[in-house]
């Protein structure tokens, strides 16, 4: 459940969750990443989520960013929906929020580690390989 924190007076959210993904030109591969941001949604329904993708798949995080922002969002999350760190999540995604950041000087953009470095993750994996056993 969002904190009060995260709506404005209006209970509008003020904060967003942008899950960030590669893309791809296949649109069953989109499906893990909208499951996310659904189970988000379900666990969270007061939050404000979103997917964007790098390249491949619209819409982009430019896109989503200007949305967010005409909605009167002032905090964005981005979720790096990657298991390992390359150079998308090591190069282009920090490229991208300084660009953004330069666009949107009033929005504050939080980057979070790429998903696969988290221990949660690391272990809920590690148990979905052992059923196989």
């Amino acid at each position: 459940m969002p904190t009060p924190t995260n709506h404005g007076a209006n209970g509008a959210p003020t904060k967003a969750l942008v899950l960030f993904a590669h893309g791809s030109r296949d649109p069953l591969w989109h499906r893990p990443i909208q499951a996310v941001a659904q189970a988000i949604s379900a666990q969270s329904p007061g939050t404000r989520v979103a997917c964007a993708y790098l390249e491949l798949s619209q819409p982009d995080l430019p896109q989503v960013t200007s949305e967010l922002a005409a909605e009167g969002i002032a905090h964005i999350t981005v979720v790096p929906m990657f298991l390992g760190v390359g150079r998308h999540a090591r190069e282009d995604l920090p490229q991208l929020l300084a660009q953004l950041r330069t666009r949107y000087p009033g929005l504050v953009f939080q980057l979070m580690p790429a998903v696969g470095e988290e221990p949660e993750v690391v272990n809920m994996l590690a148990a979905v390989a052992l059923k196989g056993l």
